[in-house]
């Protein structure tokens, strides 16, 4: 597929997903067929969200990397997405629920590069990525189900799209982590005030560090630049996506991180 041909797969789904409109296939020829060219469009699409006004680019998601998402969605493979400056709140957040089209949250844990992982030949792994993790935080994505029917876009189409993301809400930085075992971190989630799911940080693939260096060797494969410094990651949800409705109140808490809550407005 050729660069315009990226260019005109993006301009078809930021036109859908401005407009709330959920997301329909890709007319056959621009339907990416492979995950270098989801990440092209995806690249393609996010300059048309900085263009509409969405931010710069500050973070990365990655979705799918436990064995609870991958059965939720039924797809077998982390898959990547980015965040943008407007979308991204602090400690507590508040959102109207006529901004979406099914608004849903995940708890995570995330990170904040103090140093580049740039693009290498050779493979990241979960040592060569702790040092350039500068802090450790809790998270709560945003998730927007945007499409009229997820399963028949394909893996790569809904990563052309960010895969879900729809923002986020950040806990304050842990800058003295070395000491926590990231894996045996619990993450509780509560909707209106009722316990809803909890799980462990070692569902995020073995360890949640290994979800970063997937993220860092996953962009050079498919040829997009390298993670930055200052830029945050979040690793994967602990839980099962918690879909919302107007009025309701969600809260995570990872105890060694703290706590995050959300408003859905009428």
């Amino acid at each position: 597929m050729s660069n315009e041909k990226f260019n005109l797969a993006a301009a078809e789904l930021i036109k859908q997903r401005l407009a709330l409109h959920p997301i329909t296939p890709l007319p056959d020829a621009l339907r990416p067929q492979n995950l270098t060219e989801a990440y092209a469009i995806q690249a393609a699409l996010n300059v048309l969200l900085i263009q509409a006004g969405m931010g710069s680019m500050v973070g990365h998601k990655i979705g799918c990397t436990t064995p609870v998402m991958q059965a939720f969605i039924n797809i077998d493979q982390p898959c990547a997405g980015r965040i943008f400056s407007r979308t991204v709140m602090h400690g507590q957040g508040e959102v109207p629920a006529h901004g979406f089209v099914k608004l849903g949250i995940e708890c995570e844990i995330a990170v904040v590069l103090a140093h580049d992982l740039p693009v290498q030949s050779h493979q990241y792994n979960l040592e060569s990525v702790k040092e350039a993790v500068g802090a450790v935080m809790i998270a709560m994505e945003l998730v927007d189900e945007r499409y009229a029917h997820f399963p028949s876009l394909g893996v790569p189409t809904l990563i052309a799209d960010d895969f879900f993301n729809a923002g986020c809400v950040l806990g304050e930085p842990v800058h003295d982590w070395h000491d926590l075992d990231l894996a045996s971190l619990t993450g509780f989630t509560r909707v209106n005030g009722r316990e809803v799911a909890q799980g462990k940080g070692s569902l995020v693939m073995g360890h949640p560090l290994h979800a970063l260096a997937w993220l860092a060797n996953s962009l050079a494969e498919h040829g997009q630049p390298g993670l930055k410094a200052g830029e945050f990651v979040l690793l994967g949800s602990v839980v099962e996506t918690q879909w919302l409705k107007p009025g309701d109140r969600v809260e995570i808490d990872i105890p060694q991180l703290g706590e995050l809550s959300l408003e859905v407005t009428r």
